[in-house]
């Protein structure tokens, strides 16, 4: 007697060719690129998700079977686009030669993260919300799982460890080098002194300055170019 073979579990069939309800990744992407670019054009109170589904090309039901609310989105967007940066500072990290290349790689990409993202103008629109709703002040500066300054911090764990740097609190060194190497140009950008991008001189010139300061106060030894 042959044995009956036994059904496909209901659950499965969502993976072959379809996703189930709120999980295709390619949907949520096409919705977070739409929200982007109506965040981005007229701000989160002005936004709706009615302007969203247009932008996205998508149904007022498919948005709200991805996000509940228009915080909820614009949360997801910002953790989306810390990701993506973090991820892109995490391998400029593990590729660079020594700690001298890896921090002026990351000082130089942070400084260009500020000045052409939208970093800075989606900042702004946090700080007119934040009274309003605490919450997503937090979800954008939030450590977890990791940002920019939680994967600077294990790059100089890692270098005091190798003896190249001797550091005590490398949370705090994280967060020093930050405002060493990018923080003239935070602020111009976040207040809307910046009327033009700088040239990359420029950015390479305060970079140095600042991981020069960085290296006299934790670096192990003086560098035979000063």
């Amino acid at each position: 007697m042959s044995e009956t073979p036994n059904p496909i579990p209901e659950t499965s069939l969502c993976s072959v060719g379809r996703f189930a309800a709120g999980e295709d990744p390619v949907k949520r992407e096409q919705i977070l690129d739409g929200a982007r670019s109506v965040f981005m054009r007229v701000g989160f109170d002005a936004a709706s998700m009615n302007d969203v589904t247009r932008e996205a090309g998508v149904s007022k039901g498919t948005i709200y079977v991805y996000f509940d609310s228009k915080e909820e989105l614009f949360g997801a967007l910002i953790e989306r686009e810390k990701g993506r940066f973090t991820e892109f500072l995490r391998d400029i990290l593990a590729e660079s030669s020594d700690v001298h290349d890896g921090l002026r790689r990351f000082g130089i990409a942070f400084a260009r993260h500020i000045i052409n993202s939208d970093m800075i103008p989606a900042m702004r629109i946090l700080l007119g919300v934040v009274d309003r709703m605490p919450s997503l002040c937090k979800r954008f500066f939030a450590s977890a799982p990791a940002n920019a300054r939680t994967v600077l911090r294990t790059f100089i764990e890692q270098q005091v460890e190798a003896g190249a740097l001797k550091v005590e609190d490398t949370d705090l060194a994280a967060r020093q080098y930050i405002e060493l190497a990018t923080g003239q140009f935070f602020r111009q950008r976040l207040f809307g002194e910046m009327t033009a991008p700088p040239e990359e001189t420029e950015i390479e010139y305060v970079v140095d300055s600042g991981l020069k300061v960085f290296m006299a106060a934790y670096g192990t030894e003086a560098r035979a170019d000063g």
